[in-house]
């Protein structure tokens, strides 16, 4: 029988099952992998589901857009800690995580050969969407410090550029971009008529006195599409529940597809949410108080590998990328790391960079202690193998 092909053979495989999988097989390994926090949900998103039970209609699908409640609610937060007023301009979708919030804006503002630009290093998954959509991905590298080049992203854009995409606070690099670089791309987008897709992931993780910026809040809601996400902050990764805010132009596009990929965000998540969103303001600063002091304890160890690594200072996230001076291949250098020294990175590689070996260090999902031993873990592994 003939081999049949499809679009999704020009898209790269996600790397973290690829990782886990290594990491499965070496017993023992501590990960310093995969992009999620410690932390369990508020006591608030749990007391919240009885409600969701207590009502039989809510077996029943719900808005395509996300049930009411949750909207009123995430306008009010929307407004208290972005600065993004929901008005007449525009309007909130829920999603099903904001990775689907991505690909939602990707396919309502494209046709097949538009071109998205994305800075290097990029989040894998939206290379991965832009792929998925028929589409072309323009690559602008960020300059030594992993911050944004905003002339060369102008210089970049093309009669087929749809959008320019930004994450700040950033994966996988941990930087978080100023509000002038943010206004800038965001003023250089309104002038060109393409949109500026912010993706804010991280919103609430920044260390060091450094405060979060909502490219949302700058006034040009016409040609920018804001993306957030429980799964970090709330530890709602398996929740699955995100939002995006758009033009309401957009709106009709996002339900079309919003409606045929999933009709409606999960109603159970969407309660969970609501009542995430009413947890006491301790639960945020406690627990990314805490992962503030892992940061210190990783950034300590790394600190010794001055002149085998170059690692940017990062105020955001929970990530350090690491630049391995090294001729080695990112993927066997990963391998290896697991395999001998029972620690698990992600190879630069995935997120774009092929012009040396870099890795990606993510330090959230871990209590002091066990990162403290998967840190020592990585440094003496690099020590090891590099050297050597």
């Amino acid at each position: 029988m003939e081999s049949l092909t499809s679009r999704m053979q020009g898209v790269q495989s996600p790397i973290i099952p690829v990782v886990g999988e290594l990491i499965k097989n070496s017993p023992g390994t501590i990960s310093l992998g995969q992009g999620v926090v410690y932390y369990d949900p508020p006591p608030e998103a749990i007391e919240f589901l009885p409600k969701f039970l207590s009502e039989s209609a809510n077996n029943l699908y719900k808005p395509v857009e996300g049930i009411p409640l949750l909207l009123v609610a995430l306008a009010g937060k929307l407004q208290a800690f972005n600065g993004i007023e929901i008005n007449e301009e525009n309007c909130i979708v829920v999603t099903a995580g904001s990775n689907m919030g991505f690909m939602n804006a990707i396919l309502a503002i494209t046709n097949p050969g538009d071109e998205i630009i994305l800075n290097t290093p990029y989040y894998f998954n939206h290379e991965m969407a832009i792929a998925m959509a028929g589409c072309r991905v323009v690559l602008v590298a960020t300059d030594e410090n992993y911050q944004l080049r905003k002339e060369a992203i102008a210089q970049a854009i093309t009669p087929k550029t749809r959008a320019v995409v930004t994450i700040s606070p950033n994966n996988p690099t941990g930087v978080v971009y100023s509000e002038a670089a943010l206004r800038q791309v965001n003023q250089i987008c309104s002038g060109r008529g393409i949109y500026h897709i912010s993706d804010e992931a991280y919103e609430y993780f920044t260390y060091n006195g450094v405060k979060h910026v909502s490219p949302g809040a700058f006034g040009s809601s016409k040609y920018t599409i804001s993306l957030f996400s429980f799964s970090k902050a709330y530890g709602f990764a398996s929740w699955r529940i995100g939002y995006m805010v758009i033009p309401k132009h957009l709106f009709v596009s996002i339900k079309k597809v919003q409606d045929t990929i999933l009709i409606c965000p999960p109603v159970i998540s969407q309660y969970a949410a609501l009542g995430a969103l009413q947890a006491k303001v301790e639960y945020l600063q406690s627990n990314i108080g805490a992962i503030a002091q892992v940061r210190q304890v990783v950034l300590d160890s790394l600190n010794r590998l001055e002149g085998l690594c170059s690692i940017t200072s990062a105020n955001g996230a929970f990530y350090f990328f690491l630049k391995v001076n090294t001729q080695m291949d990112a993927f066997e250098l990963v391998k290896r790391l697991i395999q001998e020294h029972k620690v698990g990175v992600i190879p630069g590689t995935t997120f774009g960079m092929d012009d040396g070996c870099y890795l990606r260090v993510a330090y959230g999902a871990l209590q002091k202690e066990t990162a403290k031993e998967g840190i020592e873990r990585l440094v003496q592994g690099l020590e090891t193998i590099v050297r050597n």
